[in-house]
C-alpha cells in the first residue's frame, strides 16, 4: 500500500526532473566555457579549476535528483533521509558561497582596473603579457586595455583596421607612431579599448554563477521540505502532515458566569 501521498509524490518528482535539468545547464555552461577558452593558450589555466567546479556540482546535482526521484517512486526511507541530508548540506554551501560573492560584486570592477593597470605600458610588459594583449585585441576588434597609449609608441598589428572597417564610422580612428628609426607613421587603429569589453564579460559570468548559486539554494530548501513531509509520511502513515496550525484566537469565548433563573411557579 502506498504511504505517500500521491500528489506530493508528482510535486517531488516534478521537483527532481527540473532539478535535474538544473544540473544538466550547469554541465552545459561548463562544456561552452570549455569550448570557447580553448583556444586561448597558457594564459588561461586557471579557468581549469573554474571548469572541474562546474563539472563537479553539475555531476553531483544530477545524481542528487536521481536519488531523490528514485527514493519517492519506491517509497525508500533510506534514500530519502539521504536526499534531506544532501539538501541541508547544499543549501549551507550555497549560502556560505554566494552571499560573500553577491557582496563583493560591486568591488569587482575597481579591482580588475587596478589588477590590469598594474600592466602597463604594455610595450614593457612580458612576453605572456603580450600575447594574451595581441590574442584579446585581434579577437574583441579593440586596441588596448585603456587606450591605444598603453602600447606606447610600439602599437602591434593586431591594433589594425581592415579596409572595411575602416569605412565605417566610429569604428576606427587614425593615430601617430614612432618606429624604433624615430621615423613618424600614422596607422588606423580601433576606438574601442579592451577593458570595458573584459569587465562586461567578467560581469556576465559573475551574475551566471550568483543567480546558479542562489538558484541551487532555493532548490535545496525546497527540496528540505518536500523530502521531509515524505519522510514524515512513511514514518506515520495514517497521520496527515499539517505544515503550519493556526490557533483560533477570534472565536467568542463563553462567558465565565451566567446568571442562573428560576422557572416561574404556575
Amino acid at each position: 500500500m502506498a504511504q505517500i501521498n500521491t500528489c506530493l509524490k508528482r510535486i517531488f518528482t516534478i521537483f527532481n526532473v527540473f532539478f535535474a535539468i538544473v544540473g544538466g545547464v550547469i554541465i552545459a555552461l561548463a562544456l561552452l566555457s570549455q569550448v570557447v577558452t580553448s583556444g586561448d593558450g597558457e594564459g588561461l589555466e586557471d579557468r581549469t579549476a573554474g571548469l572541474i567546479g562546474l563539472y563537479t556540482v553539475g555531476a553531483v546535482t544530477m545524481v542528487i535528483a536521481i536519488l531523490g526521484a528514485y527514493g519517492a517512486h519506491r517509497e525508500n526511507r533510506a534514500c530519502l533521509i539521504v536526499f534531506l541530508v544532501c539538501m541541508v548540506i547544499g543549501s549551507l554551501m550555497m549560502l556560505r558561497v554566494g552571499i560573500p560573492a553577491a557582496s563583493a560584486r560591486p568591488k569587482l570592477e575597481s579591482v580588475l582596473k587596478e589588477k590590469f593597470q598594474q600592466l602597463l605600458p604594455l610595450d614593457t610588459a612580458s612576453p605572456n603579457v603580450k600575447v594574451m594583449a595581441e590574442r584579446l585585441q585581434g579577437t574583441l576588434h579593440c586596441c588596448g586595455l585603456f587606450s591605444y597609449r598603453d602600447w606606447e609608441d610600439q602599437i602591434p598589428d593586431s591594433c589594425d583596421c581592415d579596409r572595411e572597417e575602416q569605412m565605417m564610422e566610429g569604428k576606427c580612428q587614425s593615430v601617430s607612431y614612432r618606429d624604433l628609426l624615430m621615423q613618424r607613421y600614422t596607422k588606423s587603429v580601433y576606438i574601442k579599448t579592451c577593458f570595458p569589453i573584459i569587465l562586461h564579460y567578467v560581469f556576465m559570468f559573475s551574475n551566471i554563477m550568483i543567480g546558479v548559486i542562489f538558484t541551487l539554494a532555493v532548490l535545496a530548501l525546497l527540496g528540505m521540505a518536500l523530502s521531509s513531509a515524505m519522510i514524515h509520511q512513511i514514518r506515520h502513515p495514517n497521520r496527515p502532515v499539517v505544515l503550519m496550525t493556526v490557533p483560533a484566537i477570534f472565536t467568542t469565548a463563553p462567558p465565565k458566569y451566567q446568571e442562573l433563573h428560576n422557572p416561574p411557579g404556575y
